[in-house]
């Protein structure tokens, strides 16, 4: 089974994480290594999600983790009983498959009823020793059992069989003296016995490998008439086997899981427990399967590609129990470790999605036009229109190539990126959508970028701005925390600051700083320009 490789960018994600993403897993499966898909870790912002929309296709599927979970590991996925089975069914897939320890009975809808082991078939078939009585068991399921038919009239008809079972032995004298009414009669070539238990209105009479059945054939009574191939001994066996299985399943106590329970989770809960299967069931609760301790012992781990990131407090939570198989990125070198070799590609570019571009080129591909337009609009995004201090002349040799295959006018598709983003959102939503988290030293800030033609429009809501960054502030314990509204048409950062101003004017190199904004000349990258300035401030 070809499993499934996620590729992801990081959270709170902007175009070039979302596009990037989307790009490599397209790569990547038209090299003929399938089963590459996009994912994203937060809510796209306005300008993806226009991006999106404006070149037709459908936003990555959103994750919010990648640890472990059931539906990673294989499973039993044994055959589901209802509840009117025989036991004797049961019983025959637990031989023909002896790596069973349990079967999930379910009811008609599916969802579980309880769970029939084979030592719960072995205790019901004991007490029978001991208690040699059939309550109930439905016609249809004896017959199966005993391979039997009946041979009464046909007019006469049976649901249910109960009553004592007795075994008629060939002995002189009356064979069924003490036996009551009701009972269930096991017999063979005795024709004396047959009419007694017809005389004592027994509930059924079982004929086993007898000629008898001649001559009682079609004979109306209110004793139910069987004949069976099997002998009187096989034939009381297997009519306590005719029992439908939900009789005798264990209902209570149940511990079952999910499958988008965690691994580490259940493990907790199986160690806590004592049972040797355990059903699993879908998010309708009905039973797709079973698992056992073995299942625990080494899961399959959910594949993971980074795009955009190395930073393991930007990335999916749960990457220590993913199997990371590479990174793709235009960043500094953070803090995600492997123990083991991955793939790797780290280059000083202005956008993550000119190295995939790069790589098509490598590979000979050409991406179509509607993916080729998107790309060249994240390389646009993340360059900020090529104004931004990573952009190299490959980024736009790619952007313009890329906006030939489209069919599209680069400078015309900046003014529709930096034109997409909505201004009437609330200050804590257009604050937290690109927003990342950062560690310089002992020091623990958080910066937000928003990037548009209309900086002024954007400074009209300071005051709400810093209201929320005080929130952020106090709920993450933040040294400081930034705002940058990244002006397109001015080539500069207007920056909102809560924190220690002498900070910032150190930083920068500021005479003087009035208030808790200031305009940054030439300042368009986070990553390049305020986060480099800042960590040589504090070392």
């Amino acid at each position: 089974m070809q499993s499934t490789t996620y590729v992801c960018g990081h959270r709170n994600p902007d175009t070039d994480s979302i596009v990037s993403a989307m790009a490599y897993a397209s790569l990547c499966n038209a090299l003929g290594d399938n089963g590459y898909v996009p994912a994203r870790l937060g809510q796209m912002n306005d300008e993806s999600t226009f991006l999106l929309k404006r070149f037709g296709f459908q936003p990555p599927m959103l994750i919010s983790t990648v640890r472990t979970q059931v539906r990673d590991i294989e499973f039993d996925r044994p055959p589901r009983l209802g509840g009117s089975v025989p036991v004797s069914h049961a019983w025959e897939i637990m031989q023909e498959n002896p790596n069973l320890s349990a079967l999930p009975v379910t009811n008609e809808d599916g969802t579980l009823f309880g769970m029939v082991t084979a030592g719960g078939i072995a205790e019901s078939d004991m007490q029978t020793i001991e208690v040699p009585v059939v309550r109930n068991a439905p016609v249809f399921n004896v017959l199966s059992a005993l391979e039997g038919h009946i041979i009464n009239r046909e007019d006469d008809v049976f649901d249910f069989i109960s009553g004592d079972v007795v075994i008629a032995l060939p002995t002189p004298g009356e064979g069924l003296k003490g036996v009551k009414e009701g009972a269930v009669v096991i017999c063979g070539q005795q024709e004396d016995v047959v009419e007694q238990a017809l005389q004592l209105k027994a509930s059924c009479i079982i004929l086993c490998q007898s000629s008898l059945a001649e001559k009682y054939h079609g004979l109306a009574s209110q004793t139910c008439i069987i004949t069976t191939p099997y002998d009187a001994w096989r034939a009381a066996r297997m009519l306590y086997q005719a029992t439908p299985v939900g009789r005798i399943a264990k209902t209570d106590e149940l511990v079952c899981f999910h499958e988008d329970d965690f691994l580490d989770d259940v493990r907790e809960a199986v160690l806590q427990s004592r049972y040797r299967s355990y059903p699993v069931l879908d998010r309708e609760d009905k039973v797709v399967g079973t698992l056992s301790r073995y299942h625990l012992l080494r899961p399959r781990r959910k594949r993971i590609v980074l795009v955009d990131h190395n930073e393991v407090g930007q990335s999916v939570p749960g990457l220590d129990q993913a199997e990371l198989v590479g990174i793709i990125d235009h960043h500094r070198l953070a803090d995600v470790q492997t123990g083991y070799p991955v793939f790797m590609r780290n280059e000083p570019v202005g956008s993550t999605t000119t190295i995939v571009a790069t790589m098509f080129q490598e590979h000979g591909l050409m991406p179509g036009e509607k993916l080729a337009g998107l790309m060249a609009a994240a390389i646009v995004s993340d360059t900020v229109m090529f104004k931004s201090p990573t952009t190299t002349p490959r980024d736009r040799r790619i952007a313009d190539r890329l906006a030939r295959i489209a069919g599209i006018d680069l400078e015309a598709l900046g003014r529709e990126v930096f034109s997409a983003s909505s201004a009437d959102k609330s200050a804590s939503v257009l604050l937290k959508t690109d927003f990342k988290e950062f560690h310089l030293a002992d020091h623990k800030l958080g910066i937000s970028q928003i990037t548009t033609m209309d900086s002024e429009h954007m400074l009209k809501r300071k005051d709400e701005f810093l209201q929320e960054m005080e929130k952020l502030k106090e709920e993450k314990h933040y040294d400081m925390v930034l705002l940058m509204i990244t002006d397109v048409l001015r080539e500069g950062t207007q920056l909102v600051f809560l924190g220690d101003k002498e900070i910032i004017r150190q930083a920068f190199g500021i005479s003087q700083i009035e208030g808790d904004s200031v305009f940054l000349k030439g300042v368009v990258s986070r990553k390049k320009q305020m986060v480099p300035a800042l960590a040589l401030l504090w070392g």
